[in-house]
Parts: structure tokens; C-alpha cells; sequence
């Protein structure tokens, strides 16, 4: 299988990230006249859309990881290599990595995004991110830490602070995070904390803008804010974070809120690599690209999925959303025009195509919207979980998914409750 990828006679790609559209794009390319070589950092692929579950406790981290090397494994012409990018030089059509250097012909990069704090350090130093595996466990094991130690000070008055958590963005990922720790507290906190009172615990979701779940509908999101408010989610509005030192939050309306746990999942960022111009860059950090997703003036690098900006589709005019179903679909046409480009016959340029955006918030709690379909609840829900289950790699994944799934459903409790991994803060008041 291996003589395959060491065709030197095949044209050399080079896939920068094993996130859905660097896999995607490695899967398509099975077979083909083409060696390709897929670099990440991590041995697996995450699913991140389930990253708060991995967080609230209802999944193991192993439940949304997938070996890059078990898929890579039945690609012949494809092969993996554990490594961080360190440099593109373009001019040399190389990338430098912390195993040594590799040359190409052509250059994919995928590289996903990272947390945007928009230049506030104080947050960026104090608040927790979601958008890794490890911070997922991270977020866990802070959760389960604050219930202990709010054990330890019940009889003080820092116990409103300790059991005070804060989400801090109202889009998909904070909408599920602040849902899944509101349902703690309404199921491990009186079954596994019976010292608690588990009144005592808050959640809050502060959002900048007027409304939750930005990109759906009005319909949508003030279904989403009932939810919320039902799971007894303190909603806060048109509200932005001021400062945040590790113990108060101040907030713009004058408010301030008193927490040891902040989690902040109010804006992402391309995650770029040196080496490619600043001038190349657009808003977010992100690639500028071409309408077939080439770096603009670079005719043999791609870039796709949330680090690509392509501005000049008219029902896009700031980019496309930074979402799985963008980059798997530009990883799929990537995949033909490489052959097109390699034989020097026109490229077909990219035009997305949403099949709808969804949000879970609870136990039949979720909104779904699908072209002229628009709903909210149990059916949204439904939908919501089928989905996400067809789309998780590996069957394997499927399975523990699932079974997680029917064991919270039945017994009301998450399935992961143990502090495997310590987290120590990186300031402490």
C-alpha cells in the first residue's frame, strides 16, 4: 500500500490540519494520481460540534476522537505524519514542521480556527476556551473541582461565587454549554453533591449582540432564550464583558458578577501559519481566497474550511460561516479542481450550499431550521442528535455516542463525573 504514496513521479500535496475538511479532502483523493501527505499535530480528528458534552461530562473524550491513522490507513496513496507546521515558505514551495521539512507541488491548508478574544489579554489569561479536547477536559475538571470546593466552603459566602458560572457568547457553542451546565445542576449536583443546595448554583450566558444564535432566525432564538430561561439560565443581552481578573467580571451594563468559572465562546479566529504575507490576510485572521478557494496570489495553494475567506459570494459578502458542513463541501470541490489545474482545465468555483443550522439547549430542548422549515423541541431535538450521530466518525464513535446518550436519557445523570486531570488555574484570587 505504501509503494503508492512513494510515487515520485505523482504530484506532491501537502494537507495543513486533520479537521473535517483536511480529512475530507484526504478520503476524496483515495486512489488517485496524486501523493498526498497530511500533517497535524494531534493523532486524531475531533468532532468539535460535541466538545461541550466531553466538558459537562455526558461523553468521554475517546467518544468524539477518531485515529487520523485509521482512516489514513485505507488511503494508499496517502500518508500521515505527526506534526506541528512551524513555516510555510512559499517561495520554495516548503513547509517547515517540528519533524523536518517537506516540499510540494500543491498545498492545502486547513488549519481550522482558535478563540478570538478580540486583543483583551486579561480575559485570554483568565477566562477557559472550548475548542480542543484537552480544554474540554480542562472545563470538566474545573466544573467538578468548584463542586468540591464549594463543599469544603458551604459555610461561607464564597460559595455563591464558587457555584457562579458564566458563558460568555450566545451562538451555537455557548447555547450548549450554558444548557448542559444548567442540567447539572439540576441532576449531579442533588444526586452526587446531597451536602449542596444546588439553588445556590448559577448559570449566566452573556451575549453582545440583541439576540441568541445570531445566523438563525428571530423564531429561533427567542426559542432558544425560553429554553434557557426555563433551565433557569440567567440571559443577559446586549451585554459585553468589560474586564474579568479571575474572580469579578464587570459587564457593560454596570452589573458585576462575582465567578471563579468563565467560559468564553463569544468569537473564533482563523488559525494561520507563518510564512504566508499579512496582505494575504483578511478579517478574523482568515485566508483571503478566490472563488476556487486558491490563495489569492498563489496559484498552488488552497485554502479551506474556517481559516479560508472567500468574500465574493453576494449571500456571503463577510465570508462563509465558520461551520463543518463550509469546509467539508470546499474540501470535496478542492478535490476536483486539483485534477483540473493539474491538466490545466477550468476550475469550477465554490458555491455553498446550507442545509440548515440547529442548536441544541437541553433534554427536548433544541431548535432546527432547514430551508422553509423552522422548528423548536422535541422533533428539533431529534434531529439534532440523528445528525450529529451520522456525521461522528468511525462506527465505533457511533456506538458510545449512542449508548451515552440512552444511559443520560434514562437515569438523568452524566456519564462522566471523575476529575482525571487536575486543573490548576493559571491565576487564583
Amino acid at each position: 500500500m505504501q509503494a503508492e504514496y512513494h510515487n515520485t513521479k505523482a504530484p506532491h500535496l501537502i494537507i495543513i490540519g486533520g479537521g473535517f475538511a483536511g480529512l475530507e479532502l484526504a478520503k476524496k483523493l483515495k486512489g488517485k494520481a496524486i501523493k498526498v501527505t497530511l500533517l497535524d499535530k494531534n493523532n486524531y480528528h475531533t468532532f468539535q460540534p460535541l466538545l461541550y458534552q466531553v466538558a459537562s461530562g455526558g461523553l468521554g473524550s475517546d467518544a468524539i476522537a477518531y485515529p487520523l491513522r485509521k482512516t489514513i490507513s485505507t488511503l494508499p496513496n496517502v500518508a500521515f505524519r505527526m506534526a506541528e507546521v512551524l513555516k510555510i515558505i512559499p517561495e520554495q514551495n516548503k513547509v517547515l514542521t517540528s519533524i523536518g521539512e517537506y516540499t510540494y507541488d500543491y498545498l492545502c491548508i486547513a488549519s481550522g480556527s482558535t478563540t478570538n478574544f478580540f486583543g483583551n489579554t486579561e480575559l485570554e489569561k483568565n477566562c477557559m476556551t472550548l475548542k480542543s479536547i484537552p480544554e474540554a477536559l480542562d472545563i470538566r475538571s474545573c466544573i467538578l473541582q468548584e463542586f468540591e470546593k464549594a463543599l469544603s466552603q458551604s459555610e461561607t459566602k464564597n460559595v455563591d461565587r464558587i457555584l457562579n458560572f458564566i458563558v460568555v457568547g450566545g451562538g451555537p457553542t455557548g447555547v450548549e454549554t450554558a444548557g448542559a451546565l444548567a442540567e447539572m445542576k439540576s441532576t449531579v449536583l442533588p444526586a452526587d453533591y446531597t451536602e449542596l443546595d444546588s439553588k445556590k448554583m448559577h448559570v449566566h450566558l452573556v451575549e453582545a449582540s440583541p439576540k441568541l444564535l445570531a445566523s438563525m432566525s428571530e423564531e429561533s432564538s427567542e426559542a432558544a432564550n425560553k429554553f434557557l430561561n426555563k433551565l433557569g439560565v440567567k440571559v443577559w443581552l446586549n451585554t459585553s464583558v468589560q474586564t474579568y481578573n479571575g474572580t469579578e467580571m464587570k459587564l457593560s451594563t454596570g452589573d458585576v458578577l462575582q465567578t471563579e468559572t468563565v467560559i468564553w465562546a463569544a468569537g473564533v479566529k482563523g488559525k494561520n501559519i507563518d510564512g504566508i504575507p499579512n496582505e494575504k490576510m483578511g478579517r478574523s485572521n482568515r485566508y483571503k481566497v478566490n472563488a476556487y478557494n486558491q490563495v489569492e496570489g498563489f496559484e498552488n495553494i488552497f485554502a479551506m474550511g474556517d481559516v479560508a475567506l472567500l468574500s465574493g459570494d453576494k449571500n456571503y459578502p463577510n465570508g462563509h460561516p465558520m461551520v463543518a458542513p463550509v469546509a467539508i463541501q470546499q474540501a470535496r470541490l478542492i478535490a476536483k479542481n486539483l485534477f483540473s489545474l493539474i491538466s490545466k482545465q477550468p476550475l469550477i468555483p465554490f458555491a455553498y450550499v446550507d442545509k440548515g443550522s440547529m442548536a441544541t439547549v437541553g433534554r427536548h430542548k433544541a431548535v432546527l431550521e432547514s430551508g422553509k422549515i423552522k422548528t423548536q423541541g422535541y422533533i428539533a431535538w431529534l434531529g439534532w442528535m440523528f445528525l450529529h450521530l451520522m456525521l461522528l466518525v468511525g462506527y465505533r464513535n457511533r456506538l458510545v455516542v449512542f449508548t451515552n446518550w440512552m444511559w443520560n436519557y434514562f437515569t438523568y445523570q452524566r456519564a462522566i463525573r471523575i476529575i482525571t486531570r487536575p486543573f490548576i488555574k493559571a491565576s487564583s484570587n
